[in-house]
Parts: C-alpha cells; structure tokens; sequence
C-alpha cells in the first residue's frame, strides 16, 4: 500500500519504522517545520524528518497544513491510498483527509473516547488511571471523534513517568497500527460513545508548579506525568527547585501547614500537603544547578523544619 506519513515526534518513530519494514511504501513524509533547540538556538529537524532523510524519503514541511495548498497538490501529485497520522501536531483539512481511497486515519496514545486532546498519556497518569491503551481510527474534521478501527488496553505501572509510558505506548501502537492497516478493507469501524468522552489538553509550564493544598497523592502524579516535561517545581526562598523524584509517605501523625518541611534526614525532605498529607523529596534540582538528592541539597541550604516551600 502506497502511504503517506505525518508524524514529528520520538513517539511517532517506532510506527515509522515498523510501518517500512511491514513491505508498505511510504511516498512522503509531512512533518512540522525546523524549531530552535538548545542553549545556541540552532534549528534542529524533528525526529521523523531525520529518519525520512536517512531513508531517502522525500519531506514537506507546513507551520500550518490547513492552510497550505501546496500540501493538497502534492497528495494530488502522489495519489496515496491512505494517509497515516502519528502525533503530528497539527489539524488536518478535509481536503487531505478524504484524499486518498482508503482516507486518513492515526494512533492516538489512549482508549477513545477518554482522553482526547494533544496530552492523553500525562492525564491518564495525573487522573490516577491504572490503564490506559491505544486506538487507531479515522480522522475526520473534529478532534479524535472519528470511527474506531482497533484499541489494545495498556496497563500502567505504579511508579511509570509519562516519559516511559509514552515510549511503551510507541512500541505497542506501532505493531497496532501496521495489524490495522493490513487489515483495513475488512474492519467494520465502530463509532465512539460521545457521551464518555473526557478530554487531556495541552499541558503548559505552569502546570507543573505544585501547590501543596493538594494531597501528596495527587503530587506524586503530577511528577510521574511531567516528567520530563514540563517539570514539576516548586520555590524555597525564593528560588525555583525541580523535583525530580519523590513518593507520598506513608500515614503518620503529622501536623503542619501545606508546604511546611516537617522533617529532614537521609531519605529527603518531607512536606505538609493537604488532607494531612507528607510528601518526600527524594531528589530535586536546584535553580542553574545539576539534579542531586534532596538530603544534600538540605545540608548546603541549611533546610530546617517548620520552614516552607511556596
């Protein structure tokens, strides 16, 4: 089958990959434009661009597809048999979608219809689900309502980051996807129950900033979700701090007020959180400094008890 790609990201490599080795041929791959990376700013190519390049795939670059013609011409010009999405980054146009025979479809790194939106493994963490999964569908003009063509559940791990859940899911859907497409003349799609849906928006930076009025429960989701980014902070003194690592602490008698350090030893440095919880910093990174572990960094700040992270 004649394809044409669209995908940027990491997590978009392993479908790539598995699709080329499936005996499917990839005619073009549409990717988002070069973006300054790093302290120099140079312009760095997404990860999918520099796989295209190393398989002498040709690209087309868009900052915004549906508003570009020469997009459409080039599907025109290719006649794929069916478009493939893979966290592309940006709304396709109808006139795309429909293009090919077999039309568009993507993966989408959660059970639809939970969790819609560009963000579904970070919610699925922050939300407390203990699975999650994959569904590959049909595009069409709203935001992943299309028909369902196949799902697989996931299970998540208790201590797994949205990191290394998003790069289980890559591995997983990639096999999905290719099953799918395989498949496709034959699947009967089925329609997503509308009425279920829940939705995981564009996670921000300041998304990441704790507020120690919640629970040491929910704190100990945020970092798992946004790590690695956008990073889960708070500010002690004034200065930002990265937490990196921690867990809730175990019930115990505790007073304080949310965001007081009711403790200090080797383990870390315990805070007051709200419902009469302890969360423990295990490792944290200091503002312009290197991650190191929380008891460390309590010695060079002379951290004491009754103080507070803000």
């Amino acid at each position: 089958m004649r394809l044409v790609f669209f995908g940027s990201p990491e997590s978009a490599l392993p479908s790539f990959r598995r699709i080329l080795g499936s005996g499917h041929s990839i005619e073009l791959v549409i990717t988002q434009p070069d973006r300054p990376a790093g302290r120099g700013k140079r312009l760095s190519y997404s990860p999918v661009k520099q796989q295209a390049l190393a398989e002498g795939i040709p690209i087309y670059q868009t900052t915004r597809i549906r508003k570009d013609p020469i997009a459409v011409a080039k599907l025109r010009e290719i006649n794929p048999d069916l478009n493939v999405v893979v966290a592309f980054g940006q709304i396709i146009p109808e006139s795309i979608i429909y293009l090919p025979p077999f039309n568009s479809i993507n993966l989408h790194f959660s059970l639809l219809p939970k969790f819609r939106g560009a963000s579904p493994v970070q919610w699925a963490i922050l939300e407390g689900e203990t699975t999650t999964g994959l569904t590959v569908f049909e595009l069409n003009e709203k935001l992943d309502e299309g028909k369902i063509l196949a799902q697989e559940m996931v299970d998540i791990s208790p201590d797994e980051t949205a990191a290394e859940l998003e790069n289980r899911l890559a591995v997983i859907g990639a096999e999905l996807l290719v099953k799918t497409i395989s498949r496709i003349q034959d699947i009967q799609p089925q329609e997503q129950d509308h009425a279920r849906a829940s939705f995981a928006p564009r996670i921000s930076k300041d998304d990441g900033k704790i507020n120690w009025i919640k629970d040491a429960h929910f704190i100990e989701r945020q970092i798992r979700a946004f790590t690695p980014w956008p990073s889960t902070y708070a500010f002690y003194q004034g200065k930002r701090i990265k937490v990196t690592k921690g867990k809730r602490e175990p019930i115990k008698p505790a007073k304080g007020k949310p965001g007081e350090i009711v403790s200090v030893d080797k383990k870390g440095i315990s805070v007051m959180c709200g419902g009469k919880t302890v969360f423990l910093i295990a490792r944290l990174q200091p503002e312009n400094k290197k991650e190191m572990k929380a008891y460390d960094f309590s010695l060079g700040a002379h951290i004491k008890t009754g103080q507070f992270f803000s």
